[in-house]
């Protein structure tokens, strides 16, 4: 059978997540102690505080640890994707466990990632809203004549998100209503993330990404600033995903014709099991951030 890993990203932690894993499993241990920057990983991911663990710079690093710790164990079963992705920060995780950054290189990355962006965008100033129940194009109609407004994430059919200046996210959401969308909901995020306001932190991430080597992956990886595989620079790609849309229900559309019959969504909560199902219900997904979850993935690949 083949199958697409792929990784959670921001937005899914929750202060506890991998200690199961940690204490069952020397593999996950391991991930988890090799993971050495300013600030205590495994204390932030194990015990929080939540405050502290859901801002953007601790967030980003303890997130992309819990899910490479959650791929090993699934692998010390002898259980390898035949493609990777992930949701944003998820694609540092994917790109990780691809072998394309070493993990303290990759934590490091992201923790600065996580800084750069909450540099950006003043508190206050921006936002982002999930559009329920309105196709991709009506929206992009929508907003095109809005200023500072711009499509952030394609989630699935059904679910896309727009970023930006906050006022500009207001209008255009009363907009979309009015259009027929069936909600606008304002997401609770720091800041504008996925839009052209994090050009300059685009410029200063790429500055970062320059001090560290990076290898070719060694595993397919579906990216997001395409929805496909991409043989460019890889430092020009992560430079330009920081500013631009995510095509997320793309680059499930794309590993599904390619072959992939599952997925198994990697890290904290369920997200993008919803969006596997939404984009299409025949392909089976499995979930997996504790050992209730990874047993019933085992169970399911046992059986077939």
């Amino acid at each position: 059978m083949k199958l697409g890993f792929i990784f959670a990203g921001q937005g899914a932690q929750y202060v506890g997540m991998g200690k199961e894993l940690y204490e069952q499993y020397e593999v996950a241990r391991d991930v988890f102690n090799q993971a050495h920057i300013d600030i205590d990983v495994k204390k932030v991911c194990f015990e929080g505080p939540e405050d502290i663990l859901n801002e953007t710079s601790y967030a980003q690093p303890c997130l992309l640890t819990t899910s490479l710790a959650i791929a090993r164990v699934i692998e010390s079963y002898g259980i390898h994707p035949d493609y990777v992705a992930g949701l944003s920060l998820g694609e540092y995780s994917a790109l990780t466990y691809a072998g394309a950054f070493d993990l303290q290189d990759a934590i490091a990355i992201v923790r600065r990632r996580g800084q750069l962006m909450s540099e950006a965008l003043p508190a206050g100033t921006t936002s982002m809203a999930a559009v329920l129940a309105m196709d991709a194009s009506r929206i992009e109609d929508v907003i095109k004549d809005i200023d500072d407004v711009t499509i952030a994430n394609y989630n699935c059919p059904g679910q896309i998100v727009i970023t930006g200046k906050k006022e500009a996210v207001e209008k255009a959401s009363e907009k979309l209503k009015e259009a027929g969308a069936k909600r606008v909901i304002p997401l609770k995020v720091s800041g504008a993330f996925h839009s052209p306001l994090l050009e300059d932190a685009s410029m200063k991430l790429k500055a970062e990404l320059e001090k560290y080597d990076i290898h070719q992956p060694q595993i397919p990886v579906v990216y997001n600033i395409s929805g496909k595989e991409e043989d460019g620079n890889l430092i020009d790609i992560l430079t330009k995903q920081i500013k631009s849309s995510v095509y997320f229900y793309q680059s499930l559309q794309y590993m599904i014709a390619h072959g992939v019959e599952a997925f198994v969504e990697i890290g904290p909560g369920k997200a993008l099991s919803a969006f596997v199902k939404k984009t299409d219900k025949a392909i089976p997904v499995y979930s997996v951030d504790s050992i209730e979850s990874l047993n019933q993935l085992l169970g399911a690949l046992k059986d077939e």
